[in-house]
């Protein structure tokens, strides 16, 4: 029964206690187990193969300086930025999911990664990515949107279905404008934008990586402690008034939680499409939980980024795809069997 599922667990130093879901724990170390099998694996693929033993012995600082310098140096700052970004779309994709009792409400669908993208384009086609940089640009495009969809959707306070609806309307004004600047730029001011478009961790070093994982340091924390808030909104503003949640203050806390998340996120890798769709649903029904899991969610994100980015180096031989394409052709059928789902549980609209 439910005990078998549950351990309950009390600490006297410090203070602690909780309860420990046995099913959650078993998924959460077998994400990561995959996780780092497919991060050891993309770095062991390239020009020159290295094997798997090679790779793990080069990142403990056992093997040959030729083979620690191609491996850190070289290969590293991808697979971290795969790895990275994954977790942080995916929970970023709990949080929005959870809050707005939406399976359908991404960080893809309402906005956030459309802005940071019309930004970066802007940036490239007008001139001001010199100075600033795509990172720059998308983080400052990510947060503007989002500030724009809450204040937009706020009417006496906001709610999750106010936020979805405003923030797909967002969506598609940024899609407008980004198509107007790629046709109003040149063609390699088009192609370079087009390059980050899609999402893509060809050429990434550690400046892409440093500060998605300084970000990460404070986000990730901030989540799980903002996570006992996300319960009680699911049952209602009007039930998590009663027991006394600051319903506004924390659904704003949340949202600019997952901004910050995903914003760091597309930064650094680009907007790489439904991995913060896909990712907390998959935890989810591999948790077997009434919502999506923020720990899963985030190891599916990583493993789904970076299976993608082998798919997308390994599939056509010598053609190597952004990984962006490859999480779009995988999440298209997925978003279609959301929404068939969705609808089935009238929640479709």
């Amino acid at each position: 029964g439910r005990l078998g599922r549950h351990r309950t667990f009390r600490l006297s130093a410090p203070p602690l206690s909780g309860v420990l879901r046995i099913r959650q724990l078993v998924v959460c170390l077998a994400l990561a187990a995959g996780a780092l099998f497919f991060f050891c694996w993309g770095i062991a693929v390239g020009d020159i193969e290295i094997p798997l033993a090679d790779v793990v012995a080069a990142l403990t600082g056992s093997a040959d300086p030729g083979t620690t310098l191609v491996v850190r140096e070289f290969r590293l700052p991808r697979a971290l930025v795969g790895l990275l970004a994954g977790l942080a779309f995916g929970m970023s994709g709990a949080l929005f999911q959870t809050m707005t009792r939406n399976p359908l409400a991404s960080p893809d669908l309402i906005g956030i990664t459309q802005g940071a993208g019309t930004a970066v384009v802007a940036g490239i086609v007008l001139g001001w990515g010199s100075g600033l940089g795509t990172q720059t640009l998308g983080l400052l495009g990510a947060l503007t949107t989002a500030l724009l969809v809450y204040a937009l959707s706020w009417r006496r306070g906001t709610t999750g279905y106010r936020i979805v609806l405003v923030g797909v309307g967002v969506s598609w004004i940024c899609a407008s404008v980004t198509d107007y600047l790629l046709a109003r730029g040149g063609r390699f001011q088009a192609q370079a934008a087009l390059g980050w478009l899609v999402g893509n961790l060809n050429g990434r070093d550690w400046v892409h990586v440093t500060p998605l994982a300084l970000a990460l340091a404070l986000l990730v924390p901030a989540a799980l402690l903002l996570a006992r808030h996300l319960r009680v909104i699911q049952l209602g503003d009007d039930v998590a008034t009663g027991l006394g949640t600051p319903v506004q203050p924390a659904r704003l806390a949340l949202l600019f939680t997952g901004v910050g998340l995903v914003a760091f996120a597309t930064a650094a890798a680009g907007p790489v499409a439904f991995v913060a769709l896909a990712a907390p649903q998959i935890a989810q029904r591999l948790a077997r939980t009434a919502w999506p899991p923020l720990v899963a969610s985030g190891l599916t994100g990583a493993l789904v980024v970076l299976a993608a980015d082998l798919m997308a180096r390994r599939l056509l031989g010598d053609v190597e795809l952004p990984v962006g394409v490859v999480t779009g052709v995988l999440g298209a059928p997925f978003l279609l069997w959301l929404l068939a789902r969705a609808n089935r549980a009238g929640q479709g609209g």
